[in-house]
């Protein structure tokens, strides 16, 4: 027993021993003689030279971070001087990196295994460089070409430290130039103020932008729990200059002091507050496992003049918009083969409007995809304008494409090559829509698909007068030029909401019924009704029509016409109605009749919406020996913008004579009566169903013009 003790303490002395002599030795060995070594091996684990210029000492520190025998016992802690990192071969500045020095933690018995183990990372004033070329070569990509012998040694690094710095970006294909400085602050700052002071900024910066403040329920920032948000502070502050796809670009923020790349538990904190060009990005919150740039974990402010000019930054294809703001919760998981980013619970402002949902951006496939569900509780009609090519000041300070002034439907192309770089699935749902007293919109909704360069509208549906308005749109940019169908049906919009400043349409159970099927090319609004191929069917009964009406609706030619027969009063409609085939843009009037108390008013002629040019008869039909100002045909030329409206000259034209055949009314009336439909409120019979059958029964309610002369 006591032999076995013996040798026991022998074996303890023995290892006590070398420890002792391996302290003596790391304490007084030159380490300067190691430099060559090191170097070496850290420039085969890296794939480029790694050099120590100056010199390289040992002190002995404790890990209070480490296990519990770790922070007991004193560990070597080694300072190598003037250390510089080569950039490859190909980048413009020589080196990636230079320091002042680095001190770092060393585990001796990994290296037994060929891998370089560092704890902990201190870097002392690096100057960094960050090139990408046009091919995509990244000079901070440390991985070895592909079918290149990798080096047996491997380098694993816990914790990077910083300070004072100086880092430069050229980065080729985002063309952006940056050069940034990072310099510790006076004292640490907790991360609740910084995110309570980024929001007070960025609210404000948004009231500006919009002339609005945000909604009052905004998302709320990056949950942490107590214990991790009270341990989170922000140690340095940056300031960066430069430029981004050809944008002029500065900002500034502030940064935790430790940057952990394994340990997923340990948030570094971000702060950022950007100016590109016009355009304003803030964001506060937390990265982790940033050596494979795992998870993006922050809130994020949105504002500028058009999301359009997002693209640039985001790659996602956006809509020109009025000045907008938005505030979310950002969450990004980053990979090199796909990334996902989900902007959840944001709020915001559009223009005049509000905005709400979930946003969901994710790349790695054929194309980037877009998804999720947006939410309008007031939306202003004049902000959805730019994206249906209604407000030519914005197209134009969009894409640089002024509306011509001879011209009246919209001009501005659509940005159909954007269409191609991503794909999206989005629904969006307005609750109330304000556009005045002009157009009663009353609600909005619509499911947006894109899909290799086709876009989808299927359905879009408005909420207007008390009816309701039901398309499918297809706009197909792949083609060029671009496709586009159109399927519309509009029921049951009740007059008195569609005219309510109108008096004499208080009192009216009239309504607006009618279906459009069209299919066109070309590349803006104005090139696809120019080409449009198709039908319109349209039907009002029982309404009211005046010259003062019109002329407020902005129809020029009705409020002109409409004065030349019936002077300044209101006319009393029983029923109008219309059936039209398009065909390469031009729109010839099959059947436009109106039917009032005193006269049959029936329309002849086309609308040539390729040129905007007019070219219709106009024929009015006493009722009876009533008296009526006008019975000899108008004709209309000119333009939809500068139209012209005339008396044909020649005779009166004879009351009941001409009637016109049986064939070219009957087809025409039959098609209309699929319109007629009793509305929800009024069960009554629809005047419009007797003016039509009497259409398809006889041809005496619609007398022949006279032949059409050319003009």
């Amino acid at each position: 027993m006591k032999r076995s003790r013996k040798v026991l303490a022998w074996i303890v002395g023995v290892v006590l021993a070398l420890i002792l002599l391996l302290v003596v030795v790391i304490a007084t060995f030159d380490w300067n003689r190691m430099r060559p070594f090191i170097s070496d091996r850290v420039s085969q684990a890296i794939g480029r030279p790694f050099t120590i210029n100056g010199d390289l000492t040992v002190d002995w520190q404790r890990d209070r971070d480490g296990s519990w025998l770790a922070s007991l016992l004193p560990w070597p802690e080694f300072t190598a001087r003037e250390i510089s990192i080569a950039n490859p071969a190909w980048s413009q500045q020589p080196q990636f990196a230079t320091l002042q020095a680095l001190r770092f933690r060393l585990s001796p018995l990994p290296l037994l295994a060929h891998r370089i183990e560092v704890p902990s990372l201190q870097l002392v004033q690096p100057s960094v460089d960050l090139e990408r070329d046009t091919q995509g070569r990244a000079s901070w990509d440390f991985s070895f070409p592909q079918g290149e012998r990798r080096s047996s040694w491997t380098l694993d690094v816990g914790t990077v430290g910083f300070d004072r710095g100086l880092v430069t970006l050229n980065d080729a294909p985002s063309r952006t130039k940056l050069k940034a400085t990072v310099e510790p602050l006076q004292n640490a700052i907790p991360y609740d103020q910084i995110v309570a002071q980024q929001t007070a900024d960025a609210r404000e910066q948004a009231g500006k932008t919009t002339g609005k403040a945000l909604p009052a329920e905004t998302a709320s920032a990056p949950a942490k729990s107590d214990q991790r948000q009270a341990a989170i502070t922000y140690q340095f502050g940056w300031t960066a200059e430069g430029s981004y796809q050809g944008s002029a670009l500065k900002g500034h923020g502030k940064t935790g002091a430790v940057l952990a790349l394994q340990d997923t538990d340990r948030p570094f904190p971000l702060q950022a507050d950007v100016n590109l060009g016009d355009t304003r990005i803030a964001l506060v919150g937390t990265l982790t496992d940033p050596l494979h740039l795992g998870a993006l974990d922050v809130q994020l402010w949105l504002s500028g003049p058009s999301m359009a000019k997002l693209y640039p930054l985001t790659g996602i294809t956006l809509p020109d918009t009025p000045p907008y703001a938005t505030e979310g919760h950002l969450t990004a998981e980053l990979h090199h083969k796909g990334s996902r980013y989900h902007y959840q619970n944001f709020r915001g402002r559009v223009g005049g409007s509000d905005l709400s949902g979930n946003l969901l951006f994710v790349t790695g496939g054929e194309r980037p995809k877009l998804s999720g569900d947006l939410h309008s509780k007031l939306l202003q009609f004049a902000d959805l304008a730019p994206l249906i090519g209604g407000d030519s000041a914005t197209a134009k300070s969009g894409n640089g494409t002024a509306q011509p002034a001879d011209k009246l439907l919209p001009a501005a192309p659509f940005r159909t090559a954007r269409w191609q770089t991503m794909d999206a699935d989005v629904n969006f749902t307005g609750e109330r829509i304000l556009h005045g007293e002009a157009l009663p919109i009353d609600s909005l909704s619509t499911h947006l698909v894109m899909s290799n360069g086709a876009l989808y509208l299927d359905p879009l549906s408005f909420g207007v007068a008390g009816g309701q308005v039901r398309s499918n749109i297809t706009l197909d940019g792949s083609r060029t030029p671009m496709h586009g169908l159109l399927k519309l049906s509009a029921r049951h919009l009740k007059l008195k909401q569609l005219f309510p400043t109108f008096e004499p349409m208080h009192t009216s159970f009239g309504e607006i019924n009618g279906d459009a099927e069209l299919n066109a090319t070309g590349n803006s609004v104005a090139a696809l009704l120019g080409s449009a191929n198709g039908e319109l069917k349209l039907l009002m009964n029982d309404g009211a029509i005046s010259k003062t009406l019109l002329e407020t609706a902005g129809l020029n030619v009705g409020n002109i016409v409409i004065g030349k027969l019936f002077g300044d009063k209101t006319v009393q409609i029983n029923c109008a109605a219309s059936d039209m085939t398009a065909t390469n843009g031009v729109f010839d009037m099959r059947l436009f009749v109106f039917d009032t108390d005193d006269a049959v008013i029936n329309v002849t002629g086309t609308v040539n919406l390729a040129s905007e040019k007019l070219d219709l008869d106009v024929t009015p039909h006493t009722k009876g020996f009533r008296v009526f100002s006008l019975r000899s045909p108008l004709y209309i030329n000119g333009t939809l913008k500068n139209p012209n409206v005339g008396v044909h000259p020649g005779p009166l034209i004879a009351r009941g004579a001409g009637a016109v055949a049986l064939s070219i009314v009957a087809a025409p009336a039959v098609a209309l009566l699929a319109l007629v439909a009793p509305s929800h409120e009024d069960k009554d019979e629809n005047t419009c169903r007797t003016v039509l059958q009497q259409l398809r029964q006889s041809g005496k309610m619609m007398p022949a013009t006279s032949k059409r002369k050319s003009r």
